[in-house]
């Protein structure tokens, strides 16, 4: 890519369509292997991932990175925005909590403007605007109250939003397979009773799926970390709608489900979203160099 907003906004998705795709596995565990256990066997795939990386030396640098405290909140918060998210899908349709959650990216940019003291132009909330009401558009949720789910998938969407601009705080600070070791340490750390208590032996075939999902996800934290070293939160905010496109097809593919028209409506809606940014970015890149 010639430019590094270009080079984080292709990350980006590639890690947001990686995660979707590490979704679809959990969906076909989580019928028999509980929620705590995916995520405890996620992340020691990938912590074994960065010691591959890095070897012996990867707990020297983790105990010695200088932004080690904000790292260990931002893997905190994340934590309780994913069972808080899981929590609530027990309870909400998916059109009901995915909409819910993708108050994030809304939320995303406006902790950028104050925490980050991002310059955010119009055009780029115009963008997550659009991107927003694709999602609502093309989830069509119906009849939906104030309740403790709905609690929960606002709070996940929170803190989620909150995460992804700690994430650009310390992205340009350290390397991302070393907060990604912090981060998954946490993980650990915190699903690992739970993971033990509510055990479930795998089968064969879970074994493969359980590690092929920790190694997706791990593409996708790197992928994602790796996008937010190059570009500005509220550039990336609009392109984590691209997973709701990603979704619909992972839907068709693996399960048969059948899009309806409003799914296409929104879709279109959230591909535009994402066509204003890079023409936008790209315009503002000639115009510097003129």
């Amino acid at each position: 890519m010639k430019n590094p907003i270009s080079y984080g906004i292709l990350l980006t998705v590639f890690a947001y369509m990686l995660f979707t795709a590490h979704d679809s596995v959990v969906k076909l565990l989580v019928t028999d292997i509980p929620v705590w256990q995916i995520l405890f066997w996620r992340s020691c795939t990938i912590l074994a991932g960065c010691f591959l990386f890095e070897g012996p030396a990867l707990v020297r640098k983790v105990r010695r990175s200088p932004i080690i405290k904000p790292m260990i909140v931002r893997s905190i918060l994340l934590v309780i925005a994913w069972t808080s998210y899981y929590s609530a899908a027990r309870y909400l349709q998916l059109a009901e909590v995915t909409t819910l959650y993708y108050a994030a990216p809304v939320v995303g940019t406006i902790l950028a403007t104050f925490v980050l003291r991002e310059k955010v132009s119009f055009v780029r909330w115009m963008a997550v605007g659009l991107g927003f009401c694709g999602v609502v558009i093309a989830s069509n949720p119906v009849g939906l109250s104030i309740s403790w789910p709905v609690y929960l998938a606002l709070q996940a969407a929170v803190l989620w939003a909150t995460g992804m601009v700690l994430l650009r705080k310390t992205a340009l600070h350290e390397k991302s397979h070393i907060q990604m070791a912090v981060s998954n340490i946490i993980f650990i750390l915190l699903t690992a009773t739970m993971a033990i208590l509510h055990w479930h032996t795998p089968s064969a075939y879970q074994v493969l799926l359980l590690f092929g999902g920790g190694v997706i996800a791990g593409a996708g934290q790197l992928a994602l970390f790796e996008g937010m070293r190059q570009a500005p939160v509220s550039v990336l905010a609009p392109f984590e709608y691209t997973s709701l496109i990603s979704a619909f097809l992972l839907g068709f593919l693996i399960w048969g489900d059948i899009p309806k028209a409003n799914t296409f409506v929104g879709a279109a809606f959230i591909l535009s979203a994402g066509l204003i940014i890079i023409v936008s970015e790209r315009m503002k890149g000639r115009v510097a160099t003129v």
